[in-house]
């Protein structure tokens, strides 16, 4: 009887943590589609309504502001994803260094770590990495750190993976009191096990390791340090060769990217003589992936090792026509852009983190009479993103120091970059 329970209590919280990381997993994968597709409707329709409160008549048949086409699909359906992070927290058996994802909030105090063994969009080789995490930390007399002021040392498991094969680990460590020579050890001990001990299964491509006393660490901050294999991971996209870096940024879903960047390259309608300004533009894929359309992309992206690879994949795949910017959006493209005398028609594509665009960089993009059109690719249209929206598209305000014409949404295409989640990518096009 206890083994029922206790097997019961088991698939309870497995359905649990895929109810919260996969929340669609039960549907059908059509069935899916059409809630993205209604999900992202309402979006239009309140997007439709804020711009009609700024005296904007942007009300489209649908109530929507713009036409909407339907969700294109993703290639691949599980463990799509090439990034996976996984947390070391208490367990539901009660292990406190049990390495999966959460379930539960801090609110309610009913936070618990399980393992992410039946979650459908993460690759079994991701799970693979974070058993033998677990199984090298629960071996390690070093604690967990589950809230810094209380001590602990193991923390959270990046696992980057790609096509090609190669398998990155990265794993944060909070070093508390640690001397150089205990650090030393630990990383010694982790070397030899994911090398030639139990973890050697997991064949990794990298092995990094990070001393970090944040939630959140950039190279920057605290730099990744090598403890095994080559430095960066390799993929392949649309014919191109990509180099990937631990903190760089690539689209979760490379074979979703692949049908991503084919339709932002037709929607940019670019011709030769169009210079093509990608925004956050991470290791270069999409102004990369575009530039024998164009006669000139330029890059901005705030993580420097982002920019790095993205020089690096330009030269490897002998691409000539590409210059990078390294730094804040809102500090290079205004200087950028209020000296910009090309003659050459401009089209800019945006793709920001969930916080969406600073204020600053709107006001450049309005303020350049050369861009006529614009692509706002995000992957939380519902948040930040909204705001941008609004900016983009409404009258001149001095107060706000918004001039220039304002822009108009003319298209949105949602892409299921994420099947089993709630999540879509909208690309939204504006003009003006």
């Amino acid at each position: 009887r206890n083994q029922e329970l206790s097997s019961s209590g088991h698939c309870l919280v497995l359905s649990r943590l895929a109810n919260a990381v996969t929340p669609l997993w039960r549907l059908p994968y059509q069935e899916q589609l059409q809630v993205k597709y209604e999900s992202q409707r309402k979006i239009l329709q309140t997007l439709a309504s804020r711009l009609e409160e700024l005296g904007i008549d942007a009300q489209k048949p649908g109530g929507l502001c713009c036409p909407l086409q339907p969700v294109v699909p993703s290639p691949i359906i599980n463990g799509y994803r090439n990034k996976s992070t996984f947390s070391v927290n208490r367990g539901p058996d009660g292990n406190p260094k049990t390495v999966g994802l959460y379930v539960g909030t801090g609110r309610e105090r009913n936070i618990v770590c399980v393992k992410a063994n039946h979650v459908e969009n993460i690759p079994s080789k991701h799970k693979q990495v974070a058993q033998c995490y677990e199984e090298f930390i629960c071996q390690s007399p070093l604690d967990s750190c589950i809230l810094f002021h209380e001590g602990g040392h193991w923390r959270e498991l990046v696992v980057r993976t790609s096509r090609r094969g190669h398998t990155m680990a990265i794993i944060t460590f909070h070093p508390q009191q640690l001397g150089q020579e205990a650090l030393a050890t630990q990383k010694a001990l982790l070397k030899e096990f994911f090398t030639s001990g139990p973890g050697a299964v997991c064949a990794l491509t990298s092995l990094y390791f990070q001393e970090s006393t944040m939630t959140r660490c950039s190279h920057e901050q605290s730099p990744f340090q090598l403890l095994h294999g080559a430095p960066h991971i390799f993929e392949e996209l649309l014919g191109l060769k990509f180099r990937i870096s631990p903190d760089a940024f690539f689209q979760v879903n490379t074979a979703g990217a692949e049908v991503l960047y084919q339709a932002v390259g037709e929607l940019c309608q670019a011709t030769g003589d169009t210079v093509l300004l990608d925004i956050c533009c991470g290791t270069g894929t999409i102004g990369l992936s575009l530039a024998h359309q164009v006669s000139k992309v330029i890059g901005v992206e705030v993580v420097e090792k982002a920019i790095e690879d993205a020089e690096w994949n330009a030269a490897f795949n002998g691409i000539s026509n590409c210059e990078f910017h390294s730094g804040k959006a809102e500090a290079v493209l205004p200087q950028l852009l209020a000296s910009w005398e090309d003659a050459r028609p401009l089209v800019a594509v945006v793709n920001p983190s969930r916080a969406g665009l600073h204020y600053r960089v709107v006001r450049a993009i309005r303020s350049c009479r050369a861009i006529r059109r614009l692509l706002y690719i995000s992957c939380k249209p519902e948040g930040e993103a909204m705001r941008n929206f609004l900016e983009l598209c409404c009258p001149p305000d001095p107060r706000k120091k918004l001039a220039g014409e304002p822009f108009a949404p003319v298209l949105a295409i949602p892409f299921d970059m994420f099947p089993h989640t709630d999540h879509c990518e909208l690309v939204l096009l504006f003009t003006r």
